[in-house]
């Protein structure tokens, strides 16, 4: 049995009726493993089927599951941010991040665990380096993802092997940063920025595999990531580099 420090899973959850049970079955036989933890639902109105419902029925019947219903918020970002501040309002040393629907595999929270108990602040998911995978996911994914990494390492002066992965960890001193920083990515992006404005921190990138749930990336979120890569290339080129 593995025992850490009190510790939170994030999980934005919109339109997962289909998937739900799935993920909740392994999300059940990983987390019987650790203690003391909770994991939050975060669901707004992007959510069109009965997700709150099953969410809810789920921390009727287990006080571990926290449901958390945020209407106000406007985007993918905001559910993120959302969770971060109710897991850090609660007291939770490590708050982890991770996509609903097994496109993230829960059996890979004990490793971001680990690397969060080892001395690092922050530990990034990575589909890109040894032991990692994209998994049967469209090749027109995998290009947008591996590109993305590239582009942002070239431009950012980064050297992560995986700068678009959404499945992360933080100590608690990192997500108070986090939540109380202006960001301004608005979708996918976000996962970038934060791994450049916490380029200085002590960081591990832990292995992964990833499924993709849709080859689609909307126009407006590639659009908001190119505007907010360049906003940062100019301030790095210009000596004016931000930083949390």
């Amino acid at each position: 049995m593995y025992y850490y420090n009190n510790w939170a899973i994030v999980v934005p959850m919109a339109n997962e009726e289909q998937d739900f049970q799935a993920f909740i079955d392994v999300l059940d036989m990983v987390i019987n493993t650790l203690k003391p933890g909770n994991v939050y639902f975060i669901i707004d109105n992007a959510s069109k089927d009965r997700t709150l419902e099953l969410c809810q029925e789920k921390s009727k019947n287990d006080s571990r599951y926290i449901t958390v219903w945020a209407p106000n918020n406007k985007n993918v970002v905001d559910a993120y941010i959302h969770g971060f501040r109710v897991a850090f309002e609660a007291g939770h040393e490590i708050i982890i991040e991770m996509d609903a629907g097994l496109s993230h595999d829960p059996r890979a929270i004990p490793m971001f665990l680990r690397v969060l108990n080892e001395g690092n602040e922050c530990a990034f998911g990575s589909r890109f380096m040894n032991g990692g995978s994209m998994g049967d996911s469209p090749f027109k994914r995998k290009l947008l993802s591996k590109t993305g990494t590239v582009l942002a390492n070239v431009l950012l002066g980064t050297k992560l092997a995986d700068m678009t992965s959404g499945y992360q960890g933080f100590h608690r001193n990192i997500v108070e940063k986090l939540i109380n920083y202006p960001l301004k990515s608005k979708a996918h992006f976000y996962q970038t920025e934060i791994r450049y404005l916490l380029r200085n921190k002590r960081m591990a990138e832990v292995p992964i595999h990833y499924q993709a749930p849709s080859p689609r990336v909307s126009p407006n979120a590639i659009k908001n990531a190119y505007k907010t890569l360049f906003y940062y290339f100019i301030l790095r080129i210009t000596g004016r580099s931000p930083k949390i």
